[in-house]
């Protein structure tokens, strides 16, 4: 599916994805869940991510993660209060240190924890999504917080094209414990 630029096709995009994700980490063995995910032999896998999520909880934390800074944003600015889509000490060019910290805060987390986070902050995700107009998520300038651009493409960063990621992630996890069978 193309890079949702409506409403429908974001809400379409997001559910469908969320679903997909879903049924991918419910067909994953013990093995596959227990199997620690390592990259390293893999040189086309050079993103800092390939190195820093090691399970499933991992990925499902960094999307929790993601969520968050989306509902904070949101909500924050409807206080009235300006908020930016990072926090203050991160930038577009930094934001792999903070997804380190995000990984690092969450290294206590269960597995069935994390699941419940995910799915928790991804039906809240959803809610604010259903909430605004078309033309609220995707006219660019709209909000202040989001800049130049639309607030959807935060929407679509943080769930669909997000979990397209998770997903390409776990199956690559999934076909290197293939070999090992």
């Amino acid at each position: 599916m193309a890079r949702p630029q409506s409403k429908a096709d974001l809400i379409q995009a997001a559910t469908e994805n969320y679903e997909k994700l879903e049924a991918l980490m419910n067909a994953m063995t013990e093995q596959e869940l227990t199997t620690e995910y390592d990259f390293s032999a893999d040189e086309k896998k050079k993103e800092a991510h390939w190195k820093r999520d090691k399970n499933l909880r991992d990925v499902l934390i960094h999307l929790h993660e993601w969520h968050k800074l989306m509902i904070e944003a949101v909500e924050a600015n409807d206080r009235g209060e300006e908020h930016t889509f990072l926090p203050e000490e991160y930038s577009w060019r930094t934001y792999g240190d903070m997804n380190v910290v995000f990984w690092e805060n969450h290294q206590k987390t269960t597995l069935e924890e994390a699941k419940q986070l995910f799915a928790d902050s991804h039906a809240k995700v959803m809610e604010l999504i259903n909430r605004f107009t078309n033309e609220e998520l995707f006219s660019k300038g709209q909000y202040k917080w989001a800049g130049d651009n639309a607030i959807g493409s935060y929407f679509v960063s943080t769930t669909s094209s997000h979990y397209d990621w998770a997903m390409k992630k776990i199956k690559a996890h999934k076909k290197q414990i293939s070999y090992l069978k």
